[in-house]
């Protein structure tokens, strides 16, 4: 059906318009299905608003309307959005928009799901109806329902039930008139009116029939161009062929339910075609001709449903349109497109003076409204005499609805709208999902954001997850699947209210990403001691902390180094702990001691060496020793008792709590979270100092320290703490202490106001 279908229409374009507007159309085709054209999965894109189409293409002109020319609004206003049919929807698309807009879905388990689990990420959901079909106290008045079976109306029925109970999910309502705005006012708060207005397409078909009905005919060949001439031969044609003696009136029913509302002014057209001969009355779409007006059958056209592209030129051959409309509470939340569309081509409505006409158009100036059967044949016959009237009200018209009532000219209210709406959201970029000290805080970060009602998402850079948990948050993943420098092909094109980085490769992403409000540069370490001279990766890591965002850190080292050295007053948080992860348990220490020592010994600045030379000083017979490491293995000289390799983060609070001292030897660390960790199980740290365990270690009060060099003095202090009952008891209280005072808990107004 739908080749048929596009057969038809490529026949229609090459006799009408020429070979050159028939391949331009080719290529069109051609564009969309190249197999060789590069497509992003539309799970890796990221848009503002995702339009939801529920609505069958067996009756196309509402998804034309509510959704491909609202998504063209928001694009022309500033806001990415695509759009996807509701039976093709997946779950995973909940990650990639910040704002879904549901039209005309009737409810089912996947619409109930998506619905659920968008706003259990704190995301804005909205329905957008047309008509009145939310309820059955409205559907009950439309007449043409009385001739449906019991199980057809009962099908009918059940969709309307379903089509409420959706739009009751949903955050708010966008709408097309007032009288619907009325209604719906009644279901939920939050309602908005979008009038319905003319996308690009039907405005550029619009131009072309009014070029072909004014202009082409008047036109001398050698005006032509080539690429019109086929065109103009036509347009020639057909007013070479054209009766201007006759006046055309024209009905474009639509659906079969306008019966009711034609039949209102059947006296008025009788009337009308007893006085004027000259009068041909076109009726277009599914409607049943009345038996009063079978004595002018041969001056009634009757024309099947059209393809909206060939409408207008249609439309355009008409002298008056007409838009009866039978006052009711459903019809009075009707649209205007009517009228709109006779507009486009400078050809003068009468309306009935009911809801969205009677707002709309302005009487006997752009068109004219009529509440009796006598005001109906009064305007009629007023226009069937009066051409200059016509072409008065036809132009007044034109110029309204292309200054108001385009995609192009008419999306800034619903674009604010949308904003107003929508949730504040923020992504956390982060160099990968690996556990890492970093990664975690971001990580426990993120989880308070949601938990503060922010729609939070994590952007990875080249990982194939779609989801990450944290705690019992399941957070959504984006991939920008681009270097920095590439960002013009990265498939997130949606905005960011606020837009973190957490390492300095993320910053150069998040500097060059151009849809963000507030851009935040979380630093936890002064990364370019992570590489060693003539590594160019220092000079990038240090050429991000002079980027114009706001620095933020959980770490008072970091704090005074950025200002020292770069100039930059960063926000600070205290780091926390999962102290309900971390609980203490006690020890014995009448028997073996074991020592734990942490850290990727790949990695020069952990300093994992100098642990072991310490370790290997002590009595095997009375020291074992546990090495944890996510990704460096053992060297041949450590002495190693049991190797813990890439333990799953919840697993460490338990492998700490079987141990009775960290031995932790690094040299950079932001903010080293080992030692807390450790004194929140209950276990005693003995530490080298360093700038990031400065702020919460106190060498004797709750830690033993050393500085680097010193291993004698760091074998002595562990075979103090562990013959040294006292000195133990003291440091266990006070380290458990010092972690209590800083539980996630506690701190979350901090953090909050970190990204405030």
């Amino acid at each position: 059906m739908r080749i048929k279908q596009l057969l038809h229409n490529a026949k229609f374009t090459f006799q009408e318009d020429g070979i050159y507007a028939f391949t331009d159309r080719i290529k069109v085709h051609l564009d969309q299905v190249k197999p060789f054209r590069k497509k992003i999965d539309p799970l890796d894109t990221f848009v503002d608003v995702l339009f939801i189409n529920g609505c069958a293409y067996s009756v196309p002109h509402p998804i034309r309307y509510r959704v491909d020319h609202q998504v063209e609004q928001c694009i022309a206003y500033g806001l990415s959005a695509r759009k996807v049919d509701e039976w093709n929807l997946k779950l995973d698309e909940v990650r990639t928009a910040r704002t879904f807009v549901i039209f005309r879905c009737p409810y089912n388990d996947r619409v109930g799901e998506f619905i659920r689990e968008a706003k259990r990420l704190n995301k804005t959901v909205l329905y957008d109806i047309d008509d009145l079909v939310i309820d059955r106290k409205y559907t009950d008045q439309i007449k043409f329902l009385e001739t449906m079976s019991a199980e057809e109306r009962a099908g009918y029925d059940a969709g309307v039930d379903a089509m409420q109970k959706t739009m009751l999910l949903c955050d708010g309502v966008i709408t097309t008139t007032e009288g619907m705005a009325e209604e719906l006012k009644k279901y939920l708060p939050v309602v908005h009116i979008n009038r319905n207005v003319a996308s690009e397409g039907m405005v550029f078909q619009s131009k072309k029939a009014l070029e072909e009905r004014d202009v082409l005919p008047f036109m001398q060949e050698n005006e032509v161009s080539s690429r019109d001439k086929k065109r103009w031969k036509n347009a020639v044609l057909r007013a070479q062929h054209e009766d201007r003696s006759l006046v055309h009136i024209g009905y474009f029913s639509g659906s079969i339910t306008h019966n009711e509302d034609f039949q209102f002014i059947i006296p008025a057209l009788e009337k009308l075609m007893d006085r004027c001969a000259e009068v041909r009355l076109h009726i277009v779409g599914e409607l049943d001709v009345p038996k009063e007006l079978a004595k002018y059958k041969d001056r009634i056209i009757a024309e099947s449903f059209l393809p909206w592209r060939r409408l207008p030129k249609l439309i355009a051959s008409m002298d008056i349109n007409i838009a009866p409309l039978v006052d009711s509470v459903f019809n009075r939340a009707k649209s205007e497109n009517k009228w709109l569309e006779a507009s486009l081509v400078k050809v003068p409505t009468v309306a009935s003076n009911v809801g969205a006409f009677a707002h709309e158009i302005e009487h006997n100036v752009t068109g004219l409204l009529c509440d009796t059967a006598d005001d109906w044949f009064n305007a009629l016959y007023d226009l069937v005499r009066d051409s200059v009237l016509r072409k008065r009200i036809g132009t007044a018209a034109y110029e309204v609805c292309m200054n108001s009532k385009t995609t192009i000219s008419g999306g800034c209210g619903l674009v604010d709208f949308i904003k107003q709406v929508s949730s504040n959201n923020i992504a956390l970029a982060v160099p990968s999902l690996d556990i890492s000290g970093g990664n975690l805080v971001t990580f426990r970060h993120a989880q308070i954001l949601h938990d503060a009602g922010y729609d939070v998402t994590l952007l990875d850079g080249f990982g194939e997850n779609s989801w990450f948990t944290v705690g019992d948050v399941r957070l959504p993943v984006l991939n920008r699947r681009v270097l920095p420098a590439q960002i013009d092909d990265c498939p997130l094109c949606g905005r960011f209210d606020k837009l973190v980085a957490t390492f300095w490769e993320t910053e150069q992403f998040v500097a060059r990403y151009w849809n963000a409000g507030k851009k935040y540069y979380f630093v936890q370490n002064q990364e370019q001691g992570f590489y060693g001279p003539l590594d160019w990766h220092r000079f990038q890591a240090s050429a991000t902390y002079r980027d114009d965002v706001q620095h933020i850190t959980i770490s008072q080292w970091c704090e005074n180094w950025l200002r020292a050295q770069y100039g930059k007053y960063a926000r600070y948080a205290r780091n926390g702990i999962d102290c309900d992860l971390f609980k203490p348990c006690p020890r014995d220490y009448s028997g073996k001691i074991r020592i734990l020592i942490e850290g990727d010994c790949s990695v020069d600045y952990k300093n994992v060496d100098e642990s072991f030379r310490i370790a290997n000083a002590l009595d095997p017979e009375r020291f074992e020793v546990w090495y944890l490491s996510y990704k460096g293995k053992p060297k041949p000289f450590y002495r190693v008792d049991k190797f813990l390799h890439s333990v799953p983060h919840e697993e460490v609070a338990d492998i700490y709590r079987q141990c009775h001292i960290l031995l932790k030897t690094s040299l950079l660390e932001s903010f080293s979270y080992p030692p807390l960790e450790m004194m929140a199980t209950g276990g005693v740290s003995v530490v080298l100092s360093n700038p990031g365990n400065a702020e919460y270690l106190v060498d004797r009060e709750n830690a033993l320290l050393f500085e680097r060099g010193q291993e004698e003095r760091a074998v002595s202090l562990i075979e103090e703490v562990a013959s040294n009952e006292e000195l133990r008891s003291h440091l266990i209280e006070n380290g458990i202490a010092t972690a209590l005072s800083r539980d996630w808990s506690s701190l979350t107004s901090e953090i909050l106001s970190l990204y405030s």
